[in-house]
């Protein structure tokens, strides 16, 4: 895919992974649709593409709203004229193991981080079906890859994305659609997803403030590298895409001990 004059949807774009997209889109001269929560957050995004001189139009949105979600393919074609890219980056965390992690919370979730990527594919696919060439791309995890104690919520999310975006590819390439899949499974980066991140009702503040220690340990690659090898990924209409060595490193001992690799990949990370 060539991004210049492209328009690209982008949800979670206020910060981390979603703001080092929408600078490294803008500067490929990709239009853009910003979406996010935040309203702040997505204001300042949008100053720092402004100067680079493509068009910008900015979308407060929560993705677990069904009304909002359907409303906004219209409010971008209005905007912009046409839908070439649609990421689905939005997403949250949550802290605890499954019996201290309410119902409500993992219903919160799980609405957030896979039904509101569903709603995102369902509302735009339709527009994207048009262009010539287009694509979706969806975030999910190395925790997509590999399912980690105490992220049974997370875990179940991203692994649901996984397995939606291969389907949706195999459906769109049987039925020869121009509209192609890319699902991302970026390792340990240094976003706030995990500083922001819901904490279940049943864990102490020590609890709390061993886990973001363990997460500032982990999570290290700059958003902009992990935007650069998204970006390079859709220009090469990859179907799959694995950012950072230890979600590399994490994949390869998943096929090699599929049951028992968190024996391996879990010392050391023992809360």
């Amino acid at each position: 895919m060539n991004l210049h004059n492209k328009v690209a949807v982008l949800t979670g774009a206020g910060s981390g992974i979603g703001r080092a997209l929408a600078l490294l889109l803008a500067q490929k001269g990709c239009h853009l649709a910003l979406a996010d929560i935040n309203p702040a957050a997505l204001m300042a995004t949008a100053a720092l593409v402004q100067p680079l001189g493509v068009r910008v139009s900015q979308h407060a949105l929560d993705v677990a709203s069904r009304d909002a979600v359907a409303a906004l393919p219209d409010a971008v074609l209005a905007a912009h004229g046409q839908v070439d890219l649609l990421i689905n980056n939005a997403g949250v965390a949550m802290a605890g193991n499954f019996e201290q992690v309410s119902e409500r919370d993992f219903d919160w979730l799980m609405d957030i981080n896979f039904n509101g990527l569903v709603r995102m594919t369902r509302a735009f696919l339709p527009l994207l079906r048009q262009r010539n060439a287009a694509r979706i791309v969806n975030l999910s995890s190395l925790f997509g890859l590999i399912a980690p104690p105490e992220q049974c919520a997370y875990s179940a999310s991203k692994f649901a994305v996984r397995g939606f975006s291969n389907a949706l590819r195999h459906e769109l390439a049987m039925a020869g659609s121009t509209v192609g899949v890319t699902v991302v499974h970026p390792g340990g980066v240094a976003t706030q997803i995990a500083s922001s991140a819901r904490m279940a009702d049943g864990l102490s503040s020590a609890d709390v403030a061993k886990r973001q220690a363990l997460s500032k340990k982990l999570l290290r690659m700059p958003p902009e590298k992990a935007a650069a090898i998204i970006v390079r990924a859709i220009e090469q209409d990859k179907a799959r895409v694995i950012v950072g060595w230890d979600a590399w490193f994490a994949a390869l001992i998943e096929r090699l001990m599929p049951v028992g690799y968190w024996g391996l990949l879990g010392r050391g990370l023992k809360l």
